[in-house]
């Protein structure tokens, strides 16, 4: 991650200098994980920069803040009126940005009652970096909280420590990426991206009720997989399932699609696999604004 090119930061309705975006040491999501979250990608398109599913990313930024009783002071249209004001400050071609509500300072303590939401949206570089060859997949010994404790449907900062002591684990034991299950020991996701199985033909992804992350980048994909004729199924997986699979790919904002070539040292079939190839193809098409039947996803810069 660089912040090359990122001069501004839209901090609560304006545009700041990057090193002034700042809060105080007592911010109260720095020490209870009150915050919610968005990752967003702009590509580069023959008509310039264009931000991806950005009004469903938004959204789903609310719908997170609403189950968190976390009252936001700006609706969609006001968000994604500020981001394209920040990239046009910025500057940047193909970014990422991160849209960022928690709350802040002025009462410590648990009782989350009165203490003020700060906005922010900020953009940097994060150029894709994927192994060649696909992923080394490693099942995490951290499970994925029971749904009612934690609700995955909610992308908030806090429940992220279970992903970051994932993702440590399985990079210190030299794979790329970590696997979760679910408390029941079904598959849940990765640390940053969902899993899809392909077998006999067959699309699988977890549910919500495994803990994943209904993902955005994962409904474009089970979109694609529909307009390509491929059937798709949202059910409950094990591990097993994985081991057996014809092709196995992970998926996620930041990483968009990316085939695996192992789990738990099993090493899969030929990584990409055809139906991965041809889902990849058709994505890079969709937020290259190259395929006209997706354009209804791309927000013009």
């Amino acid at each position: 991650m660089t912040t090359d090119g990122a001069s501004r930061i839209w901090f609560d309705g304006a545009l700041v200098p990057w090193q002034e975006a700042q809060v105080h040491v007592l911010t109260h999501g720095l020490h209870y994980g009150t915050g919610v979250l968005e990752g967003t990608r702009v590509f580069g398109t023959a008509g310039g920069p264009a931000v991806f599913r950005l009004e469903e990313h938004l959204r789903r930024l609310l719908r997170s803040a609403h189950m968190l009783r976390m009252p936001l002071p700006y609706g969609v249209e006001e968000l994604a009126a500020g981001t394209v004001e920040l990239l046009r400050a910025n500057g940047q071609g193909a970014c990422y940005v991160r849209h960022f509500a928690f709350l802040g300072d002025g009462s410590m303590g648990l009782d989350m009652r009165g203490v003020r939401t700060r906005t922010v949206i900020a953009s940097w570089e994060w150029p894709e970096q994927r192994p060649s060859g696909g992923l080394r997949l490693k099942t995490s010994s951290w499970r994925r909280t029971d749904p009612n404790s934690v609700p995955p449907a909610a992308k908030a900062t806090g429940p992220y420590l279970n992903s970051v002591l994932a993702r440590r684990e399985a990079t210190d034991a030299g794979y790329d990426e970590a696997l979760l299950l679910a408390a029941d020991g079904s598959v849940s996701e990765c640390s940053a991206e969902n899993v899809f199985v392909v077998r006999d033909g067959v699309l699988r992804t977890p549910p919500v009720a495994a803990g994943a992350l209904e993902g955005i980048t994962q409904d474009t994909v089970l979109v694609l997989a529909r307009d390509l004729g491929i059937e798709v199924r949202v059910e409950r997986l094990l591990r097993s399932d994985l081991y057996a699979a014809d092709e196995v790919f992970v998926c996620g904002t930041a990483a968009g699609i990316v085939p695996v070539a192992s789990l738990d040292d099993r090493g899969l079939p030929a990584a990409p696999g055809g139906v991965t190839k041809r889902l990849a193809e058709l994505y890079r098409a969709a937020v290259s604004g190259e395929e006209p039947r997706y354009a209804h996803w791309l927000t013009r810069v």
